[in-house]
């Protein structure tokens, strides 16, 4: 459903979801505000006619007061998977959504489209999905919101650090992956249709309120996902599935390295499935696709030895 152009401000617009819904929202016509913190991540948005990028800092209050002065809906998107110095999962998720609160009421927006995620829990196993939950009561208790909330299982697509990640991780080791938790369960979504989920909700007042669980048509093991990857990307796969106690053992070695590849509290996190209770693309009139429609755009295999080509089918 088309919606009238809005004045939208997204935080988080430069990052995976948000250069998708920034861009999917231009095509609906709407006026999109972006602030982030550094001009250069945003140069994918740049081309983008009614994109305003603006260079700030979302945490500090009285900026986030002007930033979202005017606006029709504000979307925050703004998530952490690793904690860095200063950049802690409640500074990013809990504390943020309580000066944004703070903020659409001083500015008397009504509207905000939040992004969570499943598990998120003031009892979840992990300071991420804590903090995911206390962002979610903190919005719940404000009563000028018309709000709505999206809970997606692991998101895939182009630029992703999902498939992307295990692709270079295969390639690096030959094909040789210890793997912790390889039988944690999830619904991949692609973000092209985490996207759409948020433009629907736009033009549906009958959103407000609601919480949306948005998860892909396959259920599939953590195993299943990278072996999925191997194949569209036609890598060697050899899946060393590690018990626990090794797998605790390997997050702390591992959260220790340059880009954290897997922290304890990552691992925490893969305790609890990621999968949907009640499906929100069927509530919102959606149908999302499966991996296998999307990855073999982004994955291509290697490149062939020069000289070498495929028989012909």
């Amino acid at each position: 459903m088309r919606t009238e152009p809005l004045n939208i401000c997204v935080l988080g617009g430069t990052g995976f979801v948000g250069t998708a819904l920034v861009s999917r929202l231009t095509q609906e016509g709407h006026w999109v505000r972006v602030p982030t913190r550094n001009r250069t991540h945003g140069e994918a948005l740049r081309v983008l006619p009614t994109v305003e990028l603006i260079e700030a800092n979302i945490h500090d209050p009285g900026t986030l007061d002007r930033l979202v002065t005017d606006m029709d809906v504000v979307v925050n998107l703004v998530g952490i998977l690793n904690e860095h110095g200063r950049s802690t999962f409640q500074v990013a998720h809990a504390a943020l959504a309580e000066k944004l609160v703070a903020a659409l009421k001083a500015a008397r927006v009504r509207r905000l489209l939040q992004m969570s995620s499943l598990g998120a829990s003031a009892q979840g196993p992990s300071r991420y999905l804590r903090s995911k939950g206390e962002a979610e009561a903190r919005i719940h208790a404000a009563p000028h919101l018309d709000f709505t909330l999206f809970r997606p299982s692991v998101i895939f697509g182009p630029g992703d650090s999902l498939t992307n990640r295990f692709a270079g991780l295969l390639r690096l080791s030959g094909g040789l992956l210890p793997l912790a938790r390889a039988q944690a369960r999830f619904a991949p979504v692609y973000v092209g249709d985490v996207a759409e989920a948020f433009v629907r909700a736009l033009g549906e007042r009958k959103t407000c309120g609601e919480t949306y669980e948005l998860g892909g048509p396959e259920v599939m093991t953590l195993e299943e996902i990278v072996r999925l990857t191997a194949r569209v990307a036609r890598l060697p796969c050899h899946i060393l599935r590690l018990p626990d106690a090794l797998g605790r053992l390997q997050a702390a070695v591992l959260g220790l390295l340059p880009g954290k590849p897997l922290t304890l509290d990552n691992f925490r996190s893969l305790t609890l499935d990621s999968v949907c209770g009640v499906e929100g693309f069927a509530r919102l009139g959606l149908t999302p696709r499966r991996m296998m429609e999307i990855l073999p755009g982004y994955l291509p295999p290697p490149p062939l030895p020069q000289g070498l080509t495929l028989p012909s089918t």
